[in-house]
């Protein structure tokens, strides 16, 4: 049975500050969508200390941004953007327009339609989420959405340089100096100066994860997304050194982000533990990787490697780093997860920046019913039927007709027997049914 060497914090406690956060996401929301640009002009005013006159950058702006960025940082935006990019078309050319005829004369399929207007927000409080724009914005741009919207907050009270040039390289169609929760509002709602998104996407902290929360079903959003969740599966032949700094280098995203190590080795934890402390005392984040650590790190001994399947699975985390002797195991038998990171030689942080996977994964147990952000998530899969023979429509009517009298539909019924009448020459009584 699984034992825990190190605990975070409880549920109920984690029940009492999600439900504060939700007040707060709640009255902000309501405000925006009362007061548009006003609100969205004083949200940013209170928490990024920035009131420019417009919040959508101008064609100058934009340039002047990317004029300030290194040429060597340019040049690996690049190559980042193009792992994505041949990432993302691959996964594109998987997606197939579907026809058939079920029936003589009865044609079916469906068809896959980009969104047309998507809003991408990219995270960069603490940190400039540079790689968030080539997550969304390009992965967008590839399903070949119409238009992308992409914000990202100010960094001392300006735009911030790379994100800006990378949410251009991507291939925004606008971009918003603006942050937090005001931003995906702004976004969703729609202002006098923001035209409204048909869909939310992207990663943040407790506060836009909340807002995305309850702004579904006025838009669309890709899952839910934050606060960051890691966990690390290793047994007796891992090193508690890359198992310390994998958990911490996930664990600095914020002080609300989980980070859990689950082994089969007590030795591994124990050794592991001691790590993090040492690695906690040299780390330039500390100070918000420790809190993490302290509130909401685990340290998890299984009996076996099937208990780890089993607990990992009811976990269902966003990132799942394996590193044991048979990683493969675990990508036969797991299936709750956001993205797994199979052996040592690989980990989160390539997923997040560079290797061309997406790194906007689901967290709060979202995994057990959805992936993270991929093209198809730009993707409407629309049905359709076309009935091209006199003889196709009658039969189907028939059946449709006897059916939906079972069910007491009288309209309905009647839709099919007019085409039972019309195309199949048969006598059915008004509201009655084809015999």
């Amino acid at each position: 049975m699984a034992k825990w060497l190190k605990e975070g914090k409880s549920e109920n406690e984690i029940i009492d500050a999600d439900a504060k956060v939700r007040k707060t996401v709640e009255d902000i929301l309501s405000d925006v969508s009362n007061r548009g640009d006003a609100a969205v002009r004083e949200l940013s005013k209170k928490f990024d200390n920035y009131e420019p006159e417009n919040f959508v950058l101008t064609e100058q702006e934009i340039e002047n941004a990317i004029s300030k960025v290194d040429k060597r940082d340019i040049e690996d935006i690049k190559f980042a953007q193009t792992q994505v990019r041949n990432f993302a078309t691959k996964q594109l050319e998987s997606i197939k327009d579907v026809e058939v005829e079920t029936l003589p004369g009865v044609v079916l399929g469906h068809k896959n339609i980009p969104m047309n207007a998507v809003g991408c927000y990219v995270p960069g409080g603490k940190y400039p989420m540079v790689a968030s724009a080539h997550m969304s914005v390009l992965t967008a741009k590839v399903a070949g959405v119409k238009n992308i919207m992409a914000s990202a907050p100010p960094q001392e009270g300006k735009p911030h340089p790379a994100i800006v040039a990378a949410m251009h390289m991507g291939g925004a169609d606008q971009i918003l100096c603006l942050g937090g929760i005001q931003a995906v509002a702004a976004m969703a709602i729609g202002t006098e100066s923001i035209k409204g998104v048909d869909m939310l996407v992207g990663p943040g902290n407790m506060f836009v994860a909340e807002a995305k929360r309850q702004l579904f079903g006025r838009v669309g959003i890709d899952l839910f997304a934050g606060p960051t969740e890691t966990l690390i599966i290793a047994d007796e032949t891992s090193d508690p050194e890359i198992c310390a700094i994998d958990l911490l280098g996930q664990a600095e995203h914020g002080p609300t982000s989980p980070a859990i190590l689950l082994t089969t080795s007590n030795k591994l934890a124990l050794d592991t533990i001691e790590e993090v402390e040492r690695q906690l005392k040299i780390l330039p984040t500390a100070h918000i990787a420790s809190e993490s650590w302290n509130e909401y790190g685990q340290v998890i001994v299984c009996d076996d490697i099937d208990e780890m399947v089993n607990v990992a699975d009811d976990l269902a985390f966003e990132h799942v780093q394996v590193m044991t002797k048979d990683p493969d195991y675990f990508h036969k038998n797991m299936t709750n997860y956001g993205a797994l990171f199979l052996g040592a030689r690989t980990n989160v942080a390539f997923g997040d920046k560079v290797i061309g996977t997406n790194h906007t994964l689901p967290t709060k147990k979202a995994a057990r019913y959805t992936g993270g952000l991929w093209v198809g998530k730009f993707l409407k899969t629309c049905t359709y039927q076309k009935v091209l023979t006199d003889e196709a429509s009658a039969l189907v009517g028939e059946y449709c007709s006897r059916l939906c009298a079972l069910e007491g539909f009288s309209g309905h019924g009647e839709q099919a027997n007019i085409r039972v009448r019309r195309y199949g020459g048969r006598n059915i009584k008004p509201y009655g049914s084809a015999e």
